[in-house]
Formats: structure tokens, C-alpha cells, sequence
């Protein structure tokens, strides 16, 4: 029988790589990207060594593989080595960091087939976290150098798997437009957003953990940056952790907790969400010294059949979940109107040592309901601390502001702030504090349907539990609202 040599193997040492983290190695690694999609595809290999590179160019049907002991290093800015950012003609509604895609350390556009895999590590060194916004103003274009370490625009069959990513820039992982993803077992470190994915459809992240202290870690979106509306739909997001701790520490162990800022650490939807969010599933989940769960829904999309289940949050800045509507409205004024929030499911979370700016909040606009919100077997355990003048606090109401609640200051409920709902269904609650805490543990304004069962609070002796204005069916069963 004659003997089958394979031929889909490109080392990238054979088209002239060093791995010595001093010549630039992009070039050589495309080369053997092109050889490797002019034989019809297969896998390129990285051995171990440091790669320093500009950036790499994916092709459909390419397996870019980084052996345990490959480091793919990015170019500091001044080495010119990145691809200039791609023409946006259009006007931009999102950042430069969402708009431009070929100024990245490895890329691809209107590709099929494609994946990064290995036990190696993408270090991204001299890409930027920086971008040009200023303001929520999108439009100061491209920050002119590297500031993704993977983006993917337009891809088809996308699988990245058992890498490490260090200092990934504004994105760690960016993908906009991609359908059929799958991103499992990565671990990712690194000093802005970790993955985003931006107008996806059926994409599954599982198994990871994502460490992110001064951004998010797992940000599906809803952009504009295809120039159209299109919907994030059919997303898994399952058995994955992330946490605000310092860059680097999760990778080398210490895990030293840093400082919540302006976000960190969380798993979040939006905040650009021109098409929105449909069929989006997130279980068994772990969130560490980072900001809780947030929905958030301003540009005039649709947030539909959301399932959020088995969560452990512990040491939680800022709120433990948040769920908005808002009328931001980054869009076309002629395409962009009020957007729907509805039929959304929070089910067995518990939380420890929540923070006391604020608890749950979930809030839509004056004439604008958020709708069909059951929460379901929610423990918090929150620090408390909430005085007399945080309890008489009139709190503003979103409108077209940026949604985070740390904007909006303190909360006068330490447990749940709910305003201009319809139909919310609370199912074995408990809320305790570990400090005496003299605000209202529930707030309800402007609510029709409201079904308490099972719920339990921790209250300062003679104090009113619950506040409630403007209320319409209100069903409350085997609840102790007044202590606990």
C-alpha cells in the first residue's frame, strides 16, 4: 500500500519565523497562512517560541495552531507593524474599537472555517486599550495603531479554543457579523473588554475563565457597526468564570483583587444595542470581585427570551444584577426608536458580600415598560451600611443617560429598585445585610403586576420594609416583608 504524506501542515519556522521575541515574525506567519489556503487548507503551526508580530492575516479553512510554549507577542505601536484600520465610509455609531478590525494583531473578514487553537498564549504587548471616544461620542475614527488581539468580522464556522490571551488591548476577542462560534476551555487576562460578540448568531463561549478589571468580561452586543441592524441571537454562555482581579494575577495565582471602577470583571448586554438580544441562555456561572449581572437595552433594539440561571457572585461592586431600558438611541434618528425589554428569567442566584450603593434594579423609562421579569430562588447577602438620607433619595430616572448604575449614585432601596414595569413575579427571595442598613429593602413605582411569594428581608427594627407607589395588582403570599 502506498504511504499517504500529509501536506495540510505548515510550520511557520519553515517560511522564515525566528521565535526569539526580537525579529518581527508576522510576515513569515502569513506566509505560511497563504501557502497553507493555497493547498485548500489545514494547519499552521506555531512551535514554542516568542513570536514577535504586526499582524497576522487569517484565510478560511485555516487552522492557526500555537503548540504549549508559543507565545504570539504583539508590536509596540512604534514598529508600524499592524495593518492600517480598514475605510468605514459611513457614519460611525460605535467606537473605533468596534469599527475598524484590520488593525489587529490577528484578523479575518468574510471567512469560513477558521480557528485558533493550542495550549499557547497570545500576549498582546504593545496593542492599545485606548480608544477616541470621548463622551459617548463615537466619531473620532481609528486610534491608528493595534488594539485587538483577535478580531473577526463576517466569519462563518469560528472555533478558538485552549489558548491563553494576556493584555489583549480594547478587545481581547472581538467578533461582529460571525455565525456557528464556539470559544471553550480559554483563559483570558487582560486589561480592557475580554470577549465581545457583536451581532452574532448561534455562538456557544463555555468552560473559560476571563479576567477583566477594568472592563467587561463576556460582552455579547448589538452594534452598528455593519451599518445595519442585526440581532445577537441563539447565544450560550455556560460554566464560566470572571472576575475584576489585577492584570496578570489570575494567570500567575495571586488573584489580587483590584479597585471596581468605571466597570469590571462582569458578564454584560449593551450597552450597544441597536439590534438587541434574542434566545440568550447564561448558566452556571462564577463572578469574583467584579460588577454583577447587567441587561441593558438603549439603542432602540429588542431584549427577548432571556434565561439567566445557577450564578455564585461573591464580593460584588456597585449592584448584584441590573436590567434597563433606555433611549440613549445610538442609531440612524430615522431608523432608531424606543426599545422593548421583556420575558426574561433569573433563576438560583446567590450572592455574597454584595456592595451597598445599590441592589437590584430594574427599571424601564416613563411610558416605556420593561415587561415578564420573574426572579426565582435569589439570595443576596449585602454589606448594608444605607442611612436615613439614602432612603429619602429621589433617584433620577436613566432617559438618555449612559446606563451604569454608579452614575445614578445611591439607591434608596438597599434590596430591589423596580420602576415602570408590567408583570414581575418574585419567587423565594431573600435579601440579608450585614450591617444594619436603614433604607427600604424594596422600592416598587409605577408597576402593574406585581406577585411577591416566598420573599424574605433583612430590616432595621421599625422600619418600612417595602415602599410602594403607583402599584396596580399587587398579589403578596407567604411573604415576611417586615423583618427577617
Amino acid at each position: 500500500m502506498a504511504q499517504i504524506v500529509s501536506t495540510s501542515f505548515f510550520n511557520v519556522r519553515n517560511f522564515g519565523a525566528v521565535g526569539d521575541g526580537k525579529h518581527l515574525d508576522h510576515v513569515a506567519i502569513n506566509k505560511a497562512i497563504t501557502k497553507c489556503a493555497e493547498r485548500g487548507g489545514g494547519t499552521v503551526i506555531v512551535p514554542s517560541g516568542n513570536y514577535l508580530c504586526g499582524s497576522i492575516r487569517l484565510k478560511s479553512n485555516i487552522n492557526l495552531y500555537l503548540d504549549a510554549g508559543a507565545v504570539i507577542l504583539g508590536a509596540q505601536p512604534e514598529m508600524n507593524a499592524y495593518d492600517p484600520p480598514e475605510e468605514f465610509p459611513d457614519t460611525a455609531y460605535q467606537d473605533g474599537g468596534h469599527t475598524y478590525f484590520h488593525n489587529s494583531l490577528i484578523w479575518g473578514e468574510n471567512l469560513k472555517n477558521i480557528s485558533i487553537t493550542g495550549r499557547g498564549m497570545i500576549n498582546g504587548g504593545g496593542l492599545t486599550s485606548k480608544d477616541k471616544e470621548h463622551l459617548g461620542d463615537p466619531t473620532g475614527g481609528s486610534i491608528g495603531t493595534g488594539d485587538k488581539a483577535i478580531a473577526l468580522k463576517l466569519c462563518t464556522n469560528v472555533l478558538i479554543r485552549d489558548i491563553s490571551i494576556f493584555h489583549g488591548g480594547h478587545f481581547a476577542i472581538l467578533a461582529t457579523g460571525c455565525d456557528l462560534i464556539t470559544m471553550d476551555n480559554l483563559t483570558i487576562d487582560t486589561n480592557r473588554d475580554g470577549i465581545d460578540i457583536d451581532c452574532c448568531t448561534n455562538a456557544v463561549i463555555s468552560n473559560s475563565r476571563v479576567n477583566c478589571p477594568n472592563d467587561d468580561a463576556i460582552c455579547p452586543k448589538s452594534s452598528y457597526a455593519l451599518n445595519r441592524k442585526q440581532i445577537t441571537e441563539n447565544l450560550l454562555i455556560t460554566n464560566c468564570i470572571v472576575s475584576g482581579f489585577k492584570e496578570g494575577t489570575l494567570l500567575n495565582g495571586t488573584r489580587i483583587p483590584a479597585k471596581a471602577g468605571w466597570s469590571n470583571g462582569r458578564i454584560k448586554f449593551g450597552t450597544e444595542s441597536n439590534g438587541g438580544f434574542r434566545n440568550c441562555v447564561v448558566s452556571n456561572c462564577v463572578f469574583k470581585n467584579s460588577n454583577g449581572l447587567a441587561l441593558e437595552q438603549v439603542d432602540g433594539g429588542i431584549m427577548d427570551n432571556i434565561i439567566i440561571s445557577n450564578v455564585i457572585m461573591t464580593d460584588v461592586s456597585h449592584y448584584p444584577i441590573y436590567i434597563t431600558l433606555g433611549k440613549r438611541n445610538r442609531g440612524p434618528k430615522n431608523t432608531t426608536g424606543m426599545g422593548i425589554v421583556k420575558n426574561i428569567l433569573i433563576s438560583n442566584i446567590r450572592v455574597d458580600n454584595a456592595d451597598s450603593l445599590s441592589g437590584i434594579q430594574i427599571t424601564g423609562v416613563p411610558g416605556y415598560y420593561v415587561e415578564n421579569i420573574q426572579l426565582r430562588d435569589v439570595y443576596i447577602n449585602y454589606k448594608g451600611g444605607g442611612n436615613k438620607n439614602d432612603a429619602k433619595r429621589i433617584f433620577p430616572e436613566l432617559d438618555g443617560r449612559y446606563p451604569e448604575p454608579f452614575l445614578l449614585g445611591v439607591n434608596p432601596a438597599y434590596g430591589l429598585f423596580v420602576r415602570h414595569v408590567k408583570n414581575l413575579e418574585l419567587t423565594n427571595i431573600r435579601f440579608q445585610t450585614l450591617k444594619p442598613d436603614l433604607r427600604p429593602a424594596i422600592i416598587c413605582e409605577d408597576v402593574d403586576g406585581l406577585e411577591l411569594n416566598y420573599v424574605k428581608v433583612s430590616k432595621a427594627s421599625g422600619m418600612d420594609s417595602y415602599v410602594m407607589k403607583n402599584v396596580k395588582n399587587l398579589n403578596i403570599k407567604n411573604s415576611n416583608l417586615q423583618n427577617y
